[in-house]
């Protein structure tokens, strides 16, 4: 129960700075969609440097490292995590594993918005 406290005061925290980006006055006048490329890059940068922080100073603290990996980063953004286990299939040498993941992910990704929207259309 105590983990799930971890991760749900590390999510709590994560979203609500995910949510906070989202209200800069920053745009482009291409379309480019820059405040979630700031998020992913962000939450990129801060899931690698808690995956090695909770590698060198923090690995006795299970709890740490589930309140700032899945709570804050997942909270945040789950393309983190999505780019940790791309990096970590790579550091072992699955390279291939790791392009499946990548374009699979992205591909069904998308294919999966399509076909939501496809059956909001059709069901209401």
């Amino acid at each position: 129960m105590t983990d799930c406290l971890a991760v749900a005061a590390g999510g709590a925290i994560g979203a609500v700075c995910r949510f906070l980006i989202g209200k800069l006055p920053i745009g482009s006048t291409d379309g480019f969609p820059i405040k979630t490329f700031i998020v992913n890059i962000v939450g990129c940068f801060m899931i690698g440097l808690a995956a090695a922080l909770t590698l060198k100073q923090f690995s006795d603290s299970p709890r740490l490292v589930l309140f700032l990996k899945v709570g804050i980063c997942g909270g945040f953004t789950t393309f983190s995590s999505f780019a940790l286990e791309t990096g970590e299939l790579m550091e072992k040498g699955s390279y291939i594993t790791a392009s499946a993941y990548v374009i699979l992910s992205v591909a069904v990704g998308i294919a999966a918005l399509f076909a939501a929207q496809f059956l909001a259309e059709k069901i209401f």
